[in-house]
């Protein structure tokens, strides 16, 4: 017999908060490997301009380095995106397998921010655009 407050099943109640709550951990391992590309590539490729622009080298040609840094900025957007769709798809189908309601996935709120500011690394990068 089960009280009031406790869910009939308690323990696939339990196991459900168990699954979301790995799946926001992971989406913010996620979060931290992309953050890091997108700020490391587009550090190194605003170094990278800075000597180029003020032509301190004349033997030396950074285009490699460059590319690295767009590269960088470019796969740390590109991963995120899938991720986070993947845990959004996930954390919906456990929703229809659990009768409590889940509260606000900040890591999905952080992930599509950062998604959006890899966007605008990556306009900057190629086409010049925004304050950076």
């Amino acid at each position: 017999m089960t009280t009031p407050h406790q869910p009939e099943n308690l323990s696939t109640e339990l196991a459900i908060e168990r699954s979301r709550m790995a799946s926001e951990r992971t989406l913010m391992a996620w979060i931290r490997t992309s953050l890091s590309m997108i700020s490391f590539g587009f550090t190194m490729f605003k170094f990278f301009q800075y000597v180029v622009e003020s032509k301190s080298t004349t033997t030396w040609h950074p285009g490699g380095a460059l590319h690295m840094g767009k590269t960088l900025v470019v796969f740390g957007t590109l991963l995120l995106v899938p991720t986070t769709i993947q845990h959004w798809l996930y954390v919906r189908r456990l929703k229809k397998h659990s009768s409590e309601k889940f509260p606000i996935s900040f890591a999905l709120i952080a992930a599509g921010l950062i998604s959006l500011l890899g966007l605008a690394a990556l306009a900057n990068l190629f086409f010049h655009l925004g304050p950076f």
